[in-house]
């Protein structure tokens, strides 16, 4: 009899009847995450808050700077009909490197990797190519850091530079934002690793409730009322 009622309520109600075993939903909308360290970091904790609501899949690896992603987007996006890209590049692009474009920690000795005019044109290229895809997208804005942290140089002044140039092409295309550099800039000494471009444990469960709203809203889904009051930003 149990059985028989499972299977009415299947036929009954479609591919979207809830599985009675598990108590979540078949088919779940796809959320691919495009990003570098900082979003590897906040994907553990997101893949939880959005389990049962969303599958959660990040790019393989460290998706580096705009140029990179550009040669490798449609390797990451694959055949899959994702419902929500969610993807950033940035922190790779400003950063110093040498010659050989290896990590330099002295502007002496190195070069920004990619210079903010080549960064809007990467960061075009991959806004229209997301677009094609008919996923509803949400662009996440590079996250603060100290200024000349540990590691290859990042001077602090350039986030805010490349981030700005990367709105500008959002509002016009019309792509959501989370602006994850407003959020953290007021909460380093509370969120990040000290003198350093990663967040602590704490710092990337924040981060990962953040954009857990951002995908809910695109979902159209509803949300927890009680979390921060810091919420996705539109363009």
């Amino acid at each position: 009899m149990c059985l028989f009622f499972v299977a009415s309520t299947q036929l009954l109600f479609g591919a979207d009847a809830q599985d009675v075993s598990t108590g979540i939903k078949p088919d779940l909308p796809k959320v691919l995450i495009i990003g570098d360290s900082i979003s590897i970091g906040y994907t553990p904790p997101l893949e939880t808050l959005l389990k049962g609501k969303a599958e959660v899949v990040h790019n393989p690896g460290n998706a580096t700077h705009s140029g990179n992603g550009v040669a490798r987007l449609d390797e990451w996006l694959g055949n899959t009909k994702w419902d929500v890209i969610h993807f950033n590049h940035g922190l790779h692009d400003l950063k110093y490197v040498d010659e050989n474009g290896k990590n330099s920690a002295f502007e002496e000795s190195g070069h920004i990797q990619v210079p903010l005019r080549q960064y809007k044109k990467n960061m075009e290229v991959i806004v229209r190519r997301l677009k094609d895809t008919g996923a509803k997208l949400i662009f996440a804005t590079t996250t603060a850091y100290p200024d000349r942290p540990e590691g290859p140089l990042r001077e602090a002044r350039q986030a805010k530079r490349y981030n700005a140039a990367a709105l500008k092409i959002m509002k016009r295309h019309e792509v959501a934002v989370d602006d994850l550099y407003a959020f953290t800039l007021p909460r380093l000494d509370e969120l990040q690793r000290p003198n350093n471009v990663h967040f602590t444990d704490k710092g990337s469960k924040a981060l990962a409730q953040l954009v857990a709203k951002s995908i809910l809203d695109a979902l159209g889904e509803p949300q927890d009322e009680s979390g921060d009051s810091h919420a996705t930003g539109r363009t």
